[in-house]
């Protein structure tokens, strides 16, 4: 069956290219509905939806925006309007999935836009910095990069062959047909190698009433991917047992997820529990990358490439407090969960990280920031005890069942 691929690029530097993709996906059968982004000469091709009608789309006059002459705002009011065009055009069906291919520039336009699309939409990028850290452009979104190998400029030997490929990528993906399964209700679980046991164990319970559970490795990216899984709607409860990215944010650590964690649930009305999993460790990588203001800190080899540090009283006197701030903005059901006996697998009787003041400045400063009508559960084990990995899952099934309508 012919499908329709969006082409997203400036069609005045990158317009023989363009028509050298369009060529190779009608070829396949397959129609096209070309974008332009372009700001500088006229579209060496013709597109389907102009640049135009994309500046229009950011709010800005595309004349005013070409008399500046001033590429950074350019490339920000495109970006601005690809991002807000591509979505609405996705959902009118007029497309099926989306190519593109740039520069550095060119790849921030398309990617932004390619971040506004739902998951699971074909998305597929042809990029000069694809072989880099693309984290920034990729996002939480499923985007394909392909390393352009040489620039996106013009067709030769070598372009010729990256391109064909990534046509033919982005055919198979939106020829491809997604088995149906059985769609259970979702429920999202933050999971450490730190809180494994618990989360296995939360998770089991949670699947033997009906539902289907997605972990999410808690090192910034699976933090955020998480939370944003939670704002499209698709997530019936959240089981945030892992709440480790903050002590990073506040520290300084390299598992980063940003300033809004722990914010999706609670302003969503998504039912919840929250434990402040790991939270006695700051993560780095090697020790020789660890800043040296921290030299005098205590420290667990987790692997070669990460390196754990404790954190100390007054450290985990703030994660109380920034986690009850974030609850303190919850609209839906939410249960706090505190392990007495540790935090995480190291964090126990005898362990590496075994600081009871530590976790008690913890626990006692979110208990007294926390809004009075949201529970707190004490519980006299460790988290991966089996008893607490499964009190969470009760509690989490008593908020689902409170949360529905």
């Amino acid at each position: 069956m012919a499908r329709t691929i969006a082409l997203l690029g400036a069609l005045d530097t990158k317009g023989t290219e363009y028509g050298f993709i369009k060529r190779c996906l009608e070829q396949r059968g397959h129609r096209t509905l070309v974008i332009d982004v372009g700001v500088l000469e006229p579209p060496a091709i013709p597109p389907d939806i102009s640049r135009e009608e994309v500046a229009r789309a950011a709010g800005v006059d595309f004349g005013e925006l070409r008399a500046k002459k001033d590429r950074g705002e350019a490339v920000a009011v495109m970006s601005r309007g690809a991002a807000t065009l591509l979505p609405k055009l996705y959902a009118e069906r007029r497309f099926d999935g989306v190519l593109a291919m740039g520069g550095s520039g060119g790849t921030s336009v398309a990617c932004a836009a390619m971040r506004a699309l739902p998951l699971g939409v074909p998305k597929v990028m042809v990029s000069t910095v694809a072989s880099g850290d693309v984290s920034a452009y990729v996002g939480v979104k499923d985007i394909v990069m392909i390393p352009s190998i040489v620039d996106v400029a013009g067709i030769n030997r070598i372009s010729r062959e990256v391109f064909a490929r990534a046509a033919g990528a982005i055919c198979g993906m939106v020829e491809a047909e997604v088995p149906r399964g059985e769609d259970k209700p979702l429920i999202v679980a933050s999971m450490f190698g730190n809180t494994t046991p618990a989360v296995e164990r939360a998770k089991a319970v949670l699947e033997k009433e009906g539902y289907e559970v997605l972990v999410f490795h808690a090192t910034g990216t699976g933090g955020r991917t998480m939370e944003s899984l939670v704002e499209t709607g698709l997530i019936t409860g959240v089981l945030d047992i892992t709440t480790t990215e903050w002590a990073d944010e506040l520290v300084g650590g390299v598992f980063i997820a940003g300033p809004t964690r722990l914010e999706a649930a609670a302003k969503h009305g998504v039912p919840a529990i929250v434990v402040p999993g790991c939270l006695d460790m700051v993560n780095f990588w090697a020790p020789a990358t660890i800043p040296p203001q921290f030299k005098d800190r205590k420290f667990y080899p987790h692997n070669p490439n990460v390196t754990l540090m404790r954190t100390n009283v007054e450290e985990n006197r703030q994660l109380g407090r920034i986690l009850a701030e974030k609850l303190n903005q919850s609209t839906g059901p939410v249960t706090v969960l505190l392990p007495l006996k540790g935090v995480s697998m190291i964090d126990s009787p005898g362990g590496a990280f075994w600081w009871p003041e530590a976790d008690q400045a913890l626990f006692d400063a979110l208990k007294s920031a926390l809004r009075p009508d949201i529970s707190v559960i004490e519980m006299d084990c460790n988290i991966n005890d089996p008893a607490f990995a499964e009190r969470c899952a009760q509690c989490l099934l008593e908020n689902v069942r409170k949360g529905k309508p």
